[in-house]
């Protein structure tokens, strides 16, 4: 028997059971059965949950002050609001990642970026710039070169630097919306918008009451054909109502009531003294 279990003594795996498994187990087994007391349990939690909030307010984790940068004050104050927790607070009391999700939602806001450094949670924020207001049924609407919302404003006057652009649908055409208005430059001071048909094309609404309708297609290439006929026959200065340039061979003017009548006195003239002769 001695020289058997000298023998098992000398096995590896046997050595190794009685050295590591067997204390292992036994240390198990007690911690099993004192944990399988409820109230065991509960302390122990307890106690884990009191050390993990120490070692979180710890004052080298505080976040004490909030800084914005880029933003404007709308913004500015919308993201102040959107803090979940007051400051002071620890940074594990911040959910970086659900917060700049709920920033970047705002429809000013292009990009966002959130660090916490030195005590201090700092938000870059980039805005959507204005590119154009749209008009629609409900009220104003600032929007960007892409034609993403920015915001509502009360009233155009509030912005009357930018073109005013109208119509169902008008909100998907920016863009070219923005390249119509580029090739229309020279004539812009009397440009009142632009205003979307039928979700297909655009017409240009000039002041007095004129409106220049462009095609559904090379829009851009009709206007620059507009500037040059005005250049070449003082077209914008006529008195017309509508400038139709939808067909590119044949640009159609529709006079206005007053200029219908003068050309119909000049006819009659006209007519009388080939008459007379």
């Amino acid at each position: 028997m001695r020289y058997k279990l000298g023998r098992l003594w000398l096995t590896p795996s046997v050595r190794g059971l009685l050295r590591i498994g067997l204390p292992l187990a036994l240390i198990l087994g007690l911690l099993g059965l004192w944990l399988g007391d409820a109230g065991q349990r509960a302390a122990l939690a307890e106690r884990f949950t009191a050390l993990k909030t120490d070692i979180q307010n710890r004052p080298e984790f505080e976040v004490s002050l909030l800084r914005i940068d880029g933003a404007s004050p709308a913004v500015d104050a919308a993201i102040r609001a959107m803090l979940p927790v007051a400051l002071p607070a620890s940074s594990f009391a911040l959910d970086l990642p659900a917060l700049r999700t709920l920033i970047a939602r705002l429809d000013a806001v292009a990009s966002v970026d959130l660090r916490v450094q030195q005590g201090i949670l700092a938000v870059t924020v980039v805005e959507r710039v204005p590119a154009v207001l749209w008009r629609h049924a409900t009220g104003v609407e600032m929007l960007d070169a892409s034609g993403h919302r920015i915001a509502t404003i009360l009233s155009r006057d509030l912005r009357p630097e930018l073109p005013l652009i109208a119509g169902d649908g008008a909100q998907n055409a920016v863009p070219e919306a923005l390249a119509i208005l580029a090739a229309a430059a020279p004539i812009l001071p009397r440009a009142r918008g632009l205003v979307r048909i039928g979700e297909r094309r655009w017409d240009l609404v000039l002041d007095r009451d004129q409106r220049i309708l462009l095609p559904e297609a090379g829009a851009v290439q009709a206007v620059q054909r507009m500037l040059a006929l005005d250049r070449a026959e003082d077209l914008l200065a006529r008195d017309f109502t509508q400038l139709d340039l939808r067909l590119a061979a044949r640009p159609t003017l529709r006079l206005s009531a007053d200029a219908q009548d003068e050309l119909k006195r000049i006819n009659a003239q006209v007519m009388t003294s080939g008459s007379n002769r």
